[in-house]
């Protein structure tokens, strides 16, 4: 059975930052990546990392969150990481581990997504 598993959200003062982690279980995917959803907004597109022959492949970004975040991968453990810095409150959201047998990010920033995790709440005081 896939689990993909959250941690790493919580409240913090604008400007501050936070690091998410997500650990799959089950099965080891070619990409992962973040989603996030503010209220009463459609789930987008964070920041994808793909691995191809056992070495990381591309890394790709939302433009709003460029220079900012940095996504990275423990291959050893499947873990993925999401380092958030420079927080702002329009990044208040649910964020959501995604993970996909695609081999590019860009499938994946564009919908491509196999599971899902269940979902860890950041919010950024102004």
């Amino acid at each position: 059975q896939v689990q993909l598993v959250e941690s790493g959200g919580g409240l913090v003062q604008a400007g501050g930052s936070l690091r998410l982690s997500c650990a799959a279980s089950g099965r080891t995917f070619k990409t992962m990546g973040w989603f996030r959803q503010a209220p009463g907004k459609e789930r987008e597109f964070v920041a994808g990392i793909s691995r191809i022959g056992g070495r990381i492949n591309y890394a790709d970004y939302a433009d709003s969150v460029k220079g900012r975040f940095t996504i990275s991968r423990d291959n050893g453990n499947d873990t993925v990481y999401l380092q958030m810095n420079s927080l702002k409150p329009e990044d208040t959201a649910v964020y959501y581990c995604a993970a996909s047998g695609a081999a590019m990010v860009t499938a994946m920033k564009g919908g491509t997504v196999d599971y899902w995790g269940k979902g860890t709440l950041v919010t950024v005081s102004s």
